[in-house]
């Protein structure tokens, strides 16, 4: 069996053993076949069983969730948690609350995380948690209580030696101070490390909040000065109005670029003269309201319902920061045709594989989420590194520490890609980098 068999057979297998997992299938054969050349170079990997070991999680929990809305009404939730693998430290990984969450999504999100993690350089294992609860439109006090009953079973199966989980999707600083309040009741103790993403005065970190923004355009400046091009000047669209939708576009207005457009679930906004970012962040992190609120401040900006025609927009790069699969083959297909010199990922796995293989044919540059959106990861490892201390680093500490971790994880991308034969290809650079030190801790550790 040669090794293109050889990984075949171990995607046939994940498929069989997980099937309707859609997500976490696209994400496995993503990665799976990027690395062929490795296990050609290294058999003592295949012979470890590496590959076998990697696509299954170490366990994974599935749980109820009873709660009481303001009405008195029981409400049931599911609630999930994936421990994919701790080879290289503790399970690291966010908590989604949104309707759409399934066991295939945590799994897909916990597998990536095992690469991301890696990537970092940090001392962190693989995984993901979260529920279908969805907090929009919920009171304070719902989501409260929500939160208490997700951590009076998540508590069981985390610790901070064990498993740290962080925020995700609909899940902010709020949400992290619930849970964070439920879980020191139920172990009666002060365990500041057990969760990242925490408020300032609790233990939390400065620009953890601004990470994965941040962190993606770091990355992004990077990929383009390796070309010999800069961001000043650069047209750029953002989808999503969330945290690293944010923060993305303050970083890219800070080095000089053009953000025109940014989204939510319903629609896009579009404002020729530059997006305004006080007013998103006034109507997303203060009041809570929806993107289309913003043409009431700024007339000539234009609303679109629907989020997705957002890539037709003429542009040099574009930023996907909402959801998974957000850019299909078409959406990739408009983008080329209208000039598009680069695609950062600040989501997770938000172009299809088939876009991703049209951005690569057509020599866009193409930073893959595991690589690009690694910053928020990077600075709760650095949130646990302080807890750990006791001790607090300043904004710009913390920035620049952020910004060498981005730097090397483009670095050992560009490294890897080009010694496997992949130059510029920063998707298969990416996959080789992290997967390397993980394959290598668990050859060390023997077969558990």
């Amino acid at each position: 069996m040669n090794t293109k068999e050889y990984v075949e057979k171990v995607y046939n297998e994940v498929l069989k053993r997980n099937s309707g997992e859609d997500e976490f299938h696209q994400a496995v054969k993503e990665v799976l076949h990027s690395l062929i050349p490795v296990f050609e170079k290294h058999p003592e990997y295949v012979e470890n069983g590496i590959l076998e070991r990697i696509v299954e999680p170490e366990r994974q929990f599935i749980f109820r969730i009873p709660w009481v809305d303001d009405n008195g009404q029981v409400r049931v939730n599911r609630g999930f948690r994936v421990q994919f693998n701790n080879a290289i430290g503790p399970y690291k990984g966010g908590l989604r609350f949104h309707p759409t969450v399934n066991l295939s999504i945590i799994k897909f999100l916990g597998f990536e995380q095992i690469l991301k993690n890696s990537l970092t350089g940090l001392p962190i294992g693989g995984g993901k948690g979260g529920s279908d609860f969805d907090p929009k439109d919920k009171s304070d006090r719902e989501i409260m209580r929500f939160c208490q009953n997700f951590m009076t079973e998540l508590y069981k199966y985390i610790g901070q030696d064990m498993d740290v989980p962080a925020g995700d999707i609909g899940v902010g600083g709020r949400e992290i101070g619930y849970l964070f309040g439920q879980y020191k009741k139920l172990k009666s103790s002060y365990e500041a490390g057990v969760l990242t993403g925490k408020g300032l005065n609790y233990g939390g970190s400065l620009v953890r909040t601004e990470a994965t923004g941040y962190g993606l355009v770091y990355f992004v400046d990077e990929m383009l000065k390796g070309k010999g091009i800069s961001l000043q000047g650069k047209k750029v669209v953002v989808s999503g109005s969330g945290n690293v939708a944010i923060y993305a576009i303050e970083k890219l207005q800070e080095l000089g670029a053009k953000v025109v457009a940014c989204s939510d679930s319903n629609g896009y906004i579009y404002d020729e003269n530059g997006i305004n970012l006080d007013t998103v962040k006034r109507i997303k992190e203060v009041e809570r309201k929806r993107i289309k609120e913003y043409v009431k401040y700024h007339k000539e900006a234009k609303y679109y319902e629907g989020c997705r025609s957002i890539w037709t927009i003429p542009c040099d790069i574009a930023l996907p920061c909402a959801t998974q699969n957000e850019i299909n083959d078409e959406d990739a297909k408009g983008l080329i045709k209208n000039g598009v010199i680069a695609v950062g990922e600040g989501a997770n796995m938000p172009s299809t594989l088939g876009a991703v293989d049209a951005f690569l044919k057509n020599g866009v540059l193409f930073a893959p989420a595991k690589a690009a959106n690694a910053g928020g990861v990077a600075v709760s490892a650095l949130e646990m590194s302080q807890n750990s201390i006791r001790y607090s680093w300043s904004f710009e500490e913390v920035d620049e520490k952020l910004k060498n971790i981005m730097k090397n994880i483009y670095d050992n991308s560009v490294k890897c890609a080009k010694e496997y034969g992949y130059e510029d290809n920063y998707v298969i650079g990416a996959n080789i980098a992290g997967f390397l030190k993980v394959a290598d801790a668990m050859m060390m550790q023997g077969i558990v």
